[in-house]
Formats: C-alpha cells, sequence, structure tokens
C-alpha cells in the first residue's frame, strides 16, 4: 500500500506546491487522514481529511448540508472556541439559508456594471506600474521584483477604488491584509502576538481584527455623509444590512478581494515567464486571453485549500466520514486531475473546456470571481505590451502557507 504523503505543512509550500504528493493521493489515497502536528507556534489540532480528486472537491464543495462552512468555519486550524461565535458571523462561514441572504445583500453593490466601469482605471494603473519597474529595471542590473513593484499594489490600489477606501489609508489593507493572511509566515504577519498563557492569537479573532473594524465604522459613517459611487457606500446605506455584518463584509472584501489577485497575478507572470512559447502565443494573439487567464488561474490558483465540517455520518470516496469531521478540499490538487484535465501538467492558454476550482463551487463560489478576471486580463495585455520578454532573475520568493498560493517576490530580468 503506498504511504499517505503530508500534504498538511505549510513550510513545504515555500518550496512549491506539492503536485507530485497530490497526484499519490488522488491516485491512491483520494479521502486520506492527514495528521495536524503543532508547527511554528500553532498549537496541534485533530487531523483532517484531505480530498484531492475533481469530482469529490466538486461534491463537498457543492453540497453544505452535508459539509458545513459553519460548524468550525473554513480554516484547517480549529479556531478557539470563544472565538468561533464572532467567526461564524462573516459570510464565508456560514451555511444556506443564512449565507444566501448575505450573498444577495452584498451583491447589490457587488454589480458587474460597477465592476466593468474599473477597467478603464485598471488599465491605467497596471500600464503606469508596468512603465515604472521597466525604468526600475534599468537602473538596477535589467532586473525587478514584479511583486512589490507591480502586482502588489495592483491589485490593492483596485481593490481600494472599488470599496471606496480614501488614498491616505490604502496601505492600511494591505496590513491587514499580510496580518490575516500571511499569518503562518513570519516575514509577513510579523512577531508573533501571544496571549496570557503563550499562545499565539488567532489572527481572525475579535482582538486582531479590532482596529479594522472600527475603521470600517468610521468609513462607513463618511460614506453616509459623502456618499460616492463605490461598494462601501451601498452598504453603509443598505437598511437590512446590520452594522455587525457591514463590518464582516468589509473584512471579507478586504483580506479576499485582494488577495485573490495578489496571489494570481504573480503567480500567472511566473508561468508565462516559465512558458516563453505560451507567452509568444499570448502576444501574437494565438491564444486569446480570456482563455489564457483561466489557464493561467487552473496552474496557479490563489487558493490552495478550504475547510469544511461534516454535519453527519457520510461516506466519500469509499471513506467513512463522521459528524464533526474536518474535511478539506484541495483546489490545487483538483486543478490538475487527470480524471478531468487532459494533460494537466501541461500549461495551455487555449485549454478548452477548463472547468477549474479556482474560484471555488457551490454555494460559495467567489463573490469577486468576474473582477479578479478583469483585472488579471487587463494586467496582462499590459505585461505584454510593456515586457516583451519575460525571464526569472532568481527563483522566486513563496509564502509559508497550505491556505494561501502566494508569492512574496518575482525577481525577473525585463527588456
Amino acid at each position: 500500500m503506498t504511504s499517505v504523503p503530508d500534504v498538511f505543512d505549510p513550510r513545504q509550500y515555500a518550496a512549491g506546491v506539492p503536485y507530485d504528493a497530490y497526484r499519490v493521493l488522488r491516485d491512491h489515497h483520494p479521502v486520506a487522514r492527514q495528521d495536524e502536528p503543532e508547527v511554528l507556534g500553532w498549537p496541534a489540532g485533530p487531523g483532517f481529511w484531505a480530498v484531492t480528486r475533481h469530482a469529490d472537491v466538486v461534491r463537498v464543495l457543492k453540497d453544505s448540508a452535508t459539509y458545513s462552512s459553519y460548524i468550525g468555519a473554513t480554516q484547517i486550524r480549529d479556531p478557539d472556541p470563544e472565538d468561533l461565535p464572532f467567526i461564524r458571523r462573516m459570510m464565508l462561514n456560514q451555511d444556506p439559508p443564512g449565507h444566501g441572504r448575505l450573498r444577495r445583500l452584498v451583491s447589490r453593490a457587488f454589480t458587474p456594471r460597477r465592476v466593468d466601469r474599473f477597467e478603464r482605471v485598471a488599465q491605467e494603473r497596471a500600464r503606469t506600474l508596468l512603465t515604472h519597474a521597466v525604468e526600475a529595471a534599468r537602473t538596477a542590473d535589467g532586473t525587478v521584483d514584479l511583486v512589490g513593484a507591480v502586482t502588489d499594489d495592483y491589485a490593492l490600489l483596485n481593490l481600494a477604488d472599488l470599496l471606496g477606501v480614501p488614498e491616505a489609508d490604502r496601505k492600511l489593507l494591505l496590513h491587514w491584509t499580510q496580518r490575516v493572511i500571511g499569518y503562518q509566515d513570519p516575514d509577513e504577519a510579523g512577531p508573533q502576538v501571544l496571549d496570557g498563557q503563550g499562545r499565539p492569537v488567532n489572527p481572525r479573532s475579535p482582538a486582531m481584527l479590532r482596529d479594522m473594524f472600527a475603521y470600517a465604522r468610521q468609513l462607513a459613517a463618511h460614506k453616509r455623509r459623502f456618499p460616492d459611487d463605490d461598494v462601501m457606500t451601498t452598504l453603509a446605506h443598505d437598511a437590512e444590512l446590520a452594522d455587525s455584518e457591514l463590518e464582516m463584509f468589509f473584512f471579507l472584501l478586504t483580506v479576499a478581494g485582494n488577495d485573490t489577485v495578489r496571489s494570481a497575478a504573480p503567480g500567472g507572470l511566473l508561468a508565462l515567464a516559465e512558458h516563453p512559447e505560451s507567452y509568444e502565443r499570448m502576444r501574437t494573439g494565438e491564444a486569446e486571453l480570456p482563455s489564457a487567464v483561466d489557464e493561467l488561474l487552473r496552474w496557479h490558483p490563489p487558493v490552495l485549500t478550504f475547510r469544511r465540517t461534516a454535519a453527519a455520518d457520510t461516506e466519500l470516496a469509499g471513506r467513512r466520514i463522521r459528524a464533526g469531521d474536518k474535511v478539506v478540499v484541495f483546489h490545487a490538487s483538483a486543478n490538475r486531475d487527470e480524471r478531468v484535465f487532459t494533460d494537466p501538467d501541461r500549461l495551455d492558454l487555449s485549454r478548452a473546456p477548463n472547468p477549474h476550482v479556482s474560484f471555488g463551487d457551490g454555494p460559495h463560489v467567489c463573490l469577486g470571481a468576474h473582477f479578479a478576471r478583469l483585472q488579471l486580463r487587463v494586467l496582462y495585455r499590459e505585461a505584454m505590451r510593456a515586457l516583451p520578454v519575460l525571464r526569472p532573475a532568481r527563483p522566486p520568493e513563496r509564502l509559508v502557507s497550505n491556505f494561501i498560493n502566494g508569492i512574496k517576490s518575482l525577481p525577473m530580468h525585463v527588456t
């Protein structure tokens, strides 16, 4: 019997996504028990089921009655019991019908019309950032870090425009994102905050989100006095939305809205640099941008995993799962499943169909997928104009995380 590889330890993801281990799991242990030892100062957990085949991932994501987002929330690590009621207030951590109500409310603000009008703004921003990156490279031996010079600011400033965050406050969004998303990586999260017993404090706990929530209340009050055409104005004037729900929406949109593009954009640029023939096909128009964007998302999904909790005894891929068990879907594995994708380890910018799960599936499918695709399409189009050749200068520096497929630096030779 083939042994079960570990795909939990967040430190291994700093070296790259463990696709070989995923293949072993898909072929021999499609629903596999994983240990959850103490790591990076975070306490040990009871373990979980890793779900790695595409069909099973989709089944879990679509069946919220059996696989709940609410019972234990959506991160692999169990939250502290006293924090759980607070964490459950977020739309991401709710099940239907409550989830559907919140999703409908925020959808009123996140309209395709509002998103589409950002295309011109995003294009100007991408062009400016890439022009400055090329200029910086000229004074630095032809190399530049595209994360620091382009993609971090691009994702952050686009989101700030959509939300209506004043220019002077925009760096706060990046700070909060790094603290919440990058909590497993000391470079991103900074020094760990410990409680009275010397245990690390969950970055999603009320204590750690107090400053973000206070800012959300202040911003909402400002939008009620000085309305504008942005998401926070719409949410602040929605009579159906409680103040506590508005705060949670601000948290979700700030973190998820920023980090989706912040992770996907450098991943896509790295893939194109490592596959120059594909980049050339895109530059000549042989590979059309919409299909190329989706293939790059399949290749480098921004989110690696999401957790559900079994609401009742059930069976998945022949394994008996007990009520209360943690069930974790692996998006990056599902996107390379040979049962669904022909030659999945080949980057094919014209791949069709392309049923990747990089934006999830089921009731929790990413609300901002349209906005994310627009931003990526614009960025790659401007990159082709500004950067005729993409060539890695050094290996990228990856995020220490089993949740987000992040790239912290992407040094490139630019010509």
